[in-house]
């Protein structure tokens, strides 16, 4: 695994635009960044691909332990969710995606540091764009050396798959919901809408607030009051059971995408939990929940993106971020540092759809903390390491 730097294509904030990208920069930097790519080498993407089977196979045993088990208070989770995440865990509720992230460098296995099971963005630039790029890349690489380079990247024709997969069982109509004010979310949803519509469903859009309830029916309802019995949500499941009508959720016939029993995955208690489970696995860090030796991070249940972390380091922090979860139960994991590359911290995320390990995105920071400002870079894989990169 190497990072280089190369030109970005002219003009491409209107090439990314035309491909459904329009949150391309934060405060006029990219977030989107072709000014570099990662190059892996095959037998480093075989070790990816392994890892993510070897660890979703893990987290479903995982998941069946906390419910045997009722260890639901560790995730924060009330008793009537509990008994509906059962239910959906016993129905085998259908699954679309997740992303695992890892630290990871090309030596050594690759190193859990977290699961996005319920919400993971960073969909579009993984799927579509920087599959874009590497098309327009191999144009820049003698003919006779573009068959030695790859991109571990299906995740749209998995994507396409994974509903058609689901048409038979899962009614008339699919609704997409996410907030009204993150053009990230928007998109993100709009092209899982996109990619349902391919499969040959009929969606329909609504953002989380136009979501209705009809208390005399007892369903949810979309703007013309027609029942939702099928729907995928871009809105995190910690929230939804703490809006108004989450009391609701449990009571509804709506079968949900991600389903109910990803709350115990998409929860940073899940990783002391897999940690006691599979203590002997290469790609799992030490997690606990409490402290342990001197170095360590501190990861509260519930942030998301990078908020509220410290990294602990000798007894003394050296890393730490802010946020709204501060006052929430926390986890403890061993610090394993990300790959620098010159001040270019890397995580790597790879993607599961429908059971699938179908691609991977990179995410890197000027700090040992990944955040949701932290630019994606595009990769490619070689499978000669005797063919030079393109340049």
């Amino acid at each position: 695994m190497q990072r280089y730097a190369t030109e970005p294509r002219p003009d491409w904030q209107k090439t990314v635009e035309s491909q459904g990208m329009l949150f391309h920069s934060l405060d006029d930097e990219p977030y989107w960044n072709e000014s570099a790519f990662y190059l892996f080498e095959a037998k480093e993407v075989d070790i990816l691909e392994r890892a993510t089977y070897a660890l979703d196979a893990m987290c479903l045993k995982a998941v069946e332990h906390v419910i045997s088990n009722r260890l639901f208070p560790y995730f924060g989770i009330p008793e009537p969710c509990a008994r509906w995440i059962a239910q959906s865990w016993e129905r085998d509720s259908h699954t679309i995606y997740g992303r695992f992230d890892f630290s990871y460098d090309g030596d050594g296995p690759p190193k859990l540091l977290e699961y996005n099971a319920d919400t993971p963005t960073a969909l579009l630039e993984a799927a579509v764009i920087q599959w874009y790029w590497y098309q327009d890349r191999m144009k820049l690489v003698p003919s006779v050396d573009r068959p030695q380079f790859d991109q571990f990247n299906s995740l749209h024709e998995r994507l396409i798959e994974a509903w058609a997969a689901l048409r038979p069982d899962l009614g008339d109509i699919l609704h997409v919901s996410a907030v009204s004010d993150s053009l990230e979310d928007q998109m993100t949803a709009h092209y899982l809408r996109d990619t349902a519509i391919q499969a040959g469903m009929t969606t329909e859009f609504l953002t989380v607030n136009e979501i209705g309830w009809h208390a005399g029916r007892r369903v949810f309802t979309d703007l013309r009051e027609r029942p939702i019995r099928l729907m995928f949500k871009l809105y995190p499941w910690e929230w939804m059971i703490r809006e108004p009508f989450g009391r609701n959720l449990p009571v509804a016939p709506t079968r949900w995408l991600e389903p109910p029993w990803k709350m115990i995955l998409s929860n940073k208690a899940i990783l002391p939990i897999l940690w006691e489970l599979f203590p002997d696995s290469p790609y799992l860090l030490r997690a606990e929940f409490e402290p342990f030796g001197d170095t360590f991070v501190i990861k509260p249940t519930l942030s998301r993106e990078g908020a509220n972390l410290t990294i602990v380091e000798d007894g003394q922090i050296i890393a730490e971020t802010t946020g709204i979860y501060n006052d929430g139960p926390k986890i403890y994991q061993t610090y394993h540092p990300l790959p620098d590359f010159e001040s270019k911290f890397a995580v790597v995320g790879s993607w599961l759809v429908n059971g699938n390990a179908c691609g991977i995105g990179l995410r890197e920071d000027d700090g040992p903390i990944t955040r949701n400002t932290s630019r994606f870079v595009p990769h490619l894989y070689r499978k000669s390491p005797l063919v030079e990169p393109p340049g």
